[in-house]
């Protein structure tokens, strides 16, 4: 079959190869150039550039139409990255105030209740995700403790403030409008990040004005999201922030004519343009960040609405902000350190064996080791993040080296130690949910026992349950050298005494006895006396099986702090907790082991949300991004329908010479 030819033809090279316009085209431009023959019915062009104005020209010559190309009001993470929005006009551009726009076309269009609410509903989430154009850069604005206004810089040259009817000028006049209507403000005079990480010129002397007192200047790149909140009123010419700053309800003084000035919500300094008349915040926000751009799902990399890229953008900042700056992790291996530098994205993280002769002075702000590794003494003035798997790991065991889609990091302590307070422990004892929430974790839950997903997802074989009028018991084994069973269980502290203790109290039961995967597997050692299984339990399973299939026939689960205890509760089974599991203690397992800190009754839905989502970090390799749990699920359930992942010629190597190394120096992990 002959390929479809393509409806669009770019006269830029860089646009053609743009992933983000293939996607929000659903097809792939042509590149025209003088010596090749015009293809496609709609030319495209960047902007006010060369390749836009050829655009038009061309369309024009040869009674085609022809779209003007510009990337969203939000555009990415960062400067430089793929655009997560794109703006199309066939008839000017949003910020040429000379001629027509599209975009003043859209702002004066119908305008119902429904997308009034919708609007409403834009304006909370992109004040609640705190977003911007660009959003790599952190929150770490310090108001100063006097009142004060923000004066917008841009860069020299800006097609937006020559085609805004402005001039470098117009800088000069709203500096000192600025001082003058403010004098007992400070004024903070933002340079554009341009001029710091690119080079380029803004329009002030920043050394002139450094001696004056009225004036605070803001040069390094931070996002401006804390500096518009805070400000009293908002000076620009042409800069988007002044778009922004009216979401967040500020006061706007324009200088030029950018797309959101002349419409009644700013205070114009130049006369507005017959064409533009007086609407709403609503009326604006619906037609420049609903109607007029296209926007990319950048997980998906299929169009989506622009709520879905605002959330994505929303997660990116609060993971990447959640820590400091610098983080020193000591004692990881290298198979692990390129996940963790991924899970820690947003940190400078330096990996070290350990932090040896370190000085008081340079001791490190943030420390992050594995679990419940131990600490150097000198470490005790550091915040110290301790990093385990999560509960929706991957398909196929950590021990066999597949890294995992999720990680937890806390600031506290571990899950499984249940000898002090945990971040999870913490957000389980304190969080209060709203029926949307709550509603979630149910959708989760349900999701994750309808595709029989798990923390490995290894089992694929089914189990019958025996002919027998005997309750059927099963008894979870777990590696023994495990950290949760000495920090989470004083008194079972092996597999035979959990068996022991479960046949003594159930001396008619049917059990069933279950081994730890790593076990079956062959990566980690049989429990002491773990061989006697075998004349206590009247079955062992020695076979990777699908968890719904067994659980649905089981009448209750006995665990000392398995995983697998969790699991069995969201699909409905009894769980006794032998020893004090992250999920004991809340009213929903029988416990023999009690603690005072969990004090209240969860909901099956409230213990999930706290586990699955508020826990939790998500990430998709691909993708170079974090994911919310519901992505992280969809993303497992693709991989695992493959069957567990196993370990390559190379991991197999490799695993040896871990297995050996910690023979040698007797450690467990």
């Amino acid at each position: 079959m002959a390929p479809k030819s393509s409806r669009y033809a770019c006269t830029s090279l860089l646009l053609t190869q743009s992933q983000s316009l293939r996607i929000v085209l659903d097809e792939r431009s042509v590149f025209y150039s003088r010596l090749l023959v015009l293809k496609g019915s709609t030319v495209l062009g960047w902007g006010r550039k060369w390749s836009g104005q050829r655009a038009a020209a061309l369309a024009k010559q040869h009674g085609q139409s022809f779209q003007l190309v510009e990337d969203g009001f939000l555009c990415s993470e960062g400067r430089g990255d793929a655009a997560f929005s794109l703006v199309f006009d066939s008839c000017g551009i949003y910020y040429d105030a000379t001629t027509p726009s599209g975009f003043e076309n859209i702002t004066i269009e119908d305008f119902t209740d429904v997308h009034c609410a919708r609007a409403q509903r834009i304006i909370r989430l992109w004040r609640s995700e705190r977003l911007s154009k660009y959003n790599a850069a952190r929150d770490v604005f310090d108001a100063p403790p006097n009142p004060y206004v923000l004066v917008c810089d841009q860069t020299f040259g800006d097609a937006s403030i020559s085609y805004g009817l402005a001039s470098p000028e117009s800088f000069t006049r709203m500096l000192d409008a600025a001082l003058a209507e403010y004098p007992n403000h400070t004024i903070i005079l933002k340079t554009h990040p341009d001029v710091v990480t690119r080079g380029k010129k803004g329009h002030f002397d920043i050394a002139a004005l450094a001696s004056n007192d009225c004036v605070q200047i803001v040069s390094d790149p931070i996002h401006p999201s804390k500096l518009i909140e805070h400000a009293d009123a908002v000076y620009t010419v042409t800069s988007q922030m002044g778009f922004e700053a009216l979401i967040w309800g500020k006061r706007v003084r324009c200088f030029g004519m950018p797309f959101y000035g002349g419409w009644g919500l700013t205070e114009d300094e130049l006369p507005t343009p017959d064409r533009r008349k007086h609407v709403s915040l609503e009326q604006l926000v619906h037609a420049a960040l609903v109607k007029y751009p296209r926007y990319i799902d950048p997980v998906t990399m299929q169009r989506c609405e622009p709520e879905v890229t605002f959330q994505h953008v929303g997660l990116q900042r609060r993971k990447r902000q959640e820590f400091f700056e610098r983080i020193t992790a000591i004692g990881f291996s290298h198979w692990k350190r390129p996940f963790i530098t991924s899970f820690l994205q947003g940190s400078d993280v330096t990996f070290v064996k350990s932090l040896g002769g370190t000085s008081q002075a340079a001791q490190p702000q943030t420390i992050a080791v594995w679990g419940s590794a131990k600490l150097p003494e000198s470490s005790d003035s550091s915040t110290i993040l301790r990093i385990e798997d999560g509960f929706l790991r991957s398909s196929g065991l950590g021990a066999d080296l597949v890294r995992p889609l999720s990680l937890v990091i806390d600031d506290l302590g571990i899950y499984y130690d249940a000898t002090r307070p945990s971040r999870l422990e913490h957000i389980l004892q304190s969080q209060r949910l709203d029926a949307t929430a709550t509603d979630r974790a149910r959708a989760l839950r349900e999701r994750l026992v309808a595709l029989d997903l798990t923390k490995y997802n290894l089992g694929k074989q089914s189990w019958s349950r025996p002919k027998t009028s005997q309750p059927v018991l099963l008894v979870v084994g777990q590696v023994e050298t495990d950290a949760s069973i000495r920090l989470g269980s004083p008194e079972v502290q092996s597999n035979i005494e959990l068996l022991r203790r479960v046949r003594q109290e159930n001396p008619s039961a049917y059990i069933v006895y279950k081994p730890h995967p790593d076990v079956l597997a062959g990566l980690r050692k049989r429990g002491i006396g773990e061989d006697e299984s075998s004349k206590i339990a009247d079955e062992i399973i020695n076979q990777s099986v699908a968890l719904s299939g067994l659980l649905a026939q089981i009448d209750e689960v006995h665990t000392i702090t398995s995983l697998l205890g969790f699991e069995a509760l969201l699909r409905g089974a009894q769980v006794v907790c032998h020893g004090l599991p992250f999920y004991a203690g809340w009213g929903l397992t029988k416990d023999r082991v009690a603690c005072e800190r969990r004090s209240r009754s969860l909901s099956l839905n409230e213990l999930v949300h706290g586990a699955l989502i508020a826990y939790p970090r998500y990430f998709n390799y691909e993708r170079n991004c974090f994911v919310e749990a519901e992505q992280a699920v969809d993303q497992l359930a693709a991989i695992s329908e493959t069957g567990p992942q196993t370990r390559s010629w190379w991991r197999k190597i490799l695993r040896r010479g871990i297995i050996t190394w910690l023979k040698l120096t007797g450690r467990t992990r």
